[in-house]
């Protein structure tokens, strides 16, 4: 999968549902053995699984490497592009 916008590019690219390789990425938010949330240049994107595991993170090149058994990839708003702050919540 592969998408194109005005912000760059962004990857993803699944094998065999249990090595995820990701681009794009400019911020992770949070991680644990059952999700991994990234921003990515395309907005937020949610990885749900069982032993999750980060590999591989390379700030300059946006390349993230998650490992385990991954169920699922959401995709969240497209313009949301970082967390919201506690301000934000407020006024949404």
């Amino acid at each position: 999968m592969a998408e194109q916008g005005n912000s760059g590019i962004h990857h993803a690219i699944l094998e065999n549902r249990n090595h995820l390789l990701l681009t794009g990425v400019t911020e992770i938010d949070s991680f644990d053995e059952r999700a991994v949330v990234v921003y990515t240049q395309l907005g937020e994107l949610t990885i749900l699984g069982k032993n999750l595991h980060m590999n591989r993170m390379s700030v300059e090149s946006g390349e993230v490497s998650v490992e385990g058994e991954i169920w699922a990839l959401r995709y969240g708003d497209r313009d949301r592009q970082a967390p919201v702050h506690l301000l934000g919540r407020l006024f949404r």
